[in-house]
């Protein structure tokens, strides 16, 4: 455990050493794009085209996880040629462009994996994550998300708002968080260090 970073939490209020337990048991965890994994802004290019701005922090993030046994799912409402790029780059396999229904995709994903919604968490910043977020074991959002997906995580037992506003490593802090739990961080990270880890 990485107790450090875990009680840096506590201590704001974010994260009751409560939620410890919970976060340790976590199996999957399952992002929006626009507003999380981007900063929500839409830029198109002269032909029309949709540009899309990421962290690369989150890219560790995501690749990271699976190596310590939690899957990672992207579930969006939106779909273009550099998201689905982004996702093919990063191995996320769990992909779910255009779908507006999050939350028969999200149940969709546990049983296809066998898993209960307990062992799952979302991390999401606007109204239509709100079909998923009262569902998982864990949820998150980013510090400037919509106030009623704010409310949620405040009024809700399990869930945090992170420090990380939209696009500026979002999925970052919710990987060192759950990894926290379980180890110090050096150690999780040991495998980012591999020449191998940036293959797919």
């Amino acid at each position: 455990m990485d107790k450090p970073l875990l009680t840096q939490y506590e201590q704001t209020g974010r994260l009751p050493s409560e939620y410890w337990p919970q976060l340790q048991a976590l199996k999957l965890v399952v992002f929006d794009v626009d507003g999380v994994l981007t900063d929500g802004c839409l830029v198109y290019g002269a032909q029309g085209e949709e540009l899309k701005h990421f962290n690369v922090k989150d890219g560790v993030a995501l690749k990271l996880l699976p190596k310590w046994g939690v899957h990672v799912a992207v579930i969006t409402a939106k779909d273009s040629a550099p998201l689905r790029k982004r996702m093919d780059d990063l191995g996320v396999t769990h992909f779910y462009p255009n779908c507006h229904d999050k939350k028969a995709a999200f149940l969709a994903l546990l049983d296809a994996l066998s898993l209960d919604a307990s062992q799952a968490a979302y991390v999401g910043d606007d109204v239509i994550d709100l079909q998923v977020m009262p569902e998982v074991g864990m949820s998150f959002c980013p510090a400037d998300a919509h106030v009623l997906v704010q409310r949620h995580c405040v009024q809700h037992h399990c869930a945090c708002t992170l420090f990380s506003n939209a696009g500026e490593g979002v999925a970052r802090e919710v990987c060192d968080l759950i990894l926290a739990t379980r180890m110090p961080l050096e150690i999780a990270y040991d495998v980012a260090t591999k020449p191998e880890f940036e293959r797919k």
